[in-house]
């Protein structure tokens, strides 16, 4: 059978809750999701990581503390974190997610769809690590209102770490369903993090010889907080569905090299790519 994508509610997910936020985690093949929601309340907690980090701060602002820093990080703010660890303490209720790459180490608590990964997909290509030019040990704060989407891809802000890059997709109301945009990757997943509004997913599985191999397309309901992993080959776009705000996170590991070479990635030129292989 041929793997289809996998729809992640973190609204139905065991969360980890002690004195700190409730905390779910999910995965593709080499990153890995982390959703935190807090209330008022809510102690400080950790993040750990062998590379990079990248911290999504939607809707609360936060202080970040990491070994040679503290930093004080608005509401819409992206942080990029040095490997290593950090603590973030966030401001009052609201959500934050934490995005990192993993290359097979252990990874830390339960994650809902570990399974799924038991068995390496070889279609899958490894990351490669890009290096930040400058100060490669600063946490690295982009304010999200402050950035000009580019004006040849205006729906999208793209920004990228050592190991990632992600789309930040943000509107208000239905997607023009006149305007969709189905594609497939040959050689890597790609993760859709639905933070507002609901979304339908439009999954394909192309036709090879073997009919016994066919499936029909799906159509997948996505509430937020949700993250539907789309594998490789799998034909796909995504609408927002109904009058409400929209924001939609794509998430790909490797970086992406294709939007990088068209100058869409807003702080690309902080990094230089690895070598060729």
């Amino acid at each position: 059978m041929i793997r289809n994508g996998e729809l992640i509610d973190f609204r139905t997910v065991e969360t980890v809750a002690k004195d700190g936020p409730h905390r779910s985690q999910a995965r593709g093949q080499n990153f890995i999701v982390e959703f935190i929601k807090a209330d008022a309340a809510s102690a400080a907690f950790t993040i750990e990581s062998a590379y990079e980090a990248m911290v999504l701060l939607p809707d609360v602002a936060a202080q970040i503390v990491g070994a040679n820093e503290t930093v004080a990080v608005k509401a819409r703010s992206l942080v990029i974190l040095p490997a290593g660890k950090a603590s973030v303490q966030l401001a009052g209720a609201g959500t934050c997610c934490i995005l990192t790459s993993n290359a097979g180490e252990p990874v830390s608590g339960t994650v809902e769809n570990a399974a799924t990964y038991a068995t390496r997909d070889e279609r899958v290509v490894a990351f490669g690590t890009y290096q930040r030019r400058s100060a490669p040990d600063a946490i690295r704060v982009l304010e999200i209102d402050a950035i000009d989407a580019p004006q040849d891809n205006p729906r999208l802000k793209m920004f990228q770490s050592a190991t990632l890059s992600i789309n930040w997709v943000e509107y208000a109301g239905p997607r023009d369903r006149t305007a969709l945009s189905p594609h497939a990757h040959k050689s890597f997943e790609q993760g859709s993090l639905a933070l507002a509004g609901e979304f339908r997913h439009h999954l394909r599985v192309e036709w090879g010889k073997n009919a016994e191999l066919w499936q029909e397309d799906r159509h997948v309901v996505a509430p937020s907080p949700s993250l539907l992993v789309i594998p490789p080959q799998i034909i796909h776009t995504t609408e927002g569905v109904n009058d409400e705000r929209h924001l939609l996170i794509d998430i790909f590991s490797p970086p992406r090299a294709d939007f990088i070479a068209k100058n869409w990635v807003a702080n690309s030129a902080e990094y230089e790519a690895p070598p060729a292989p």
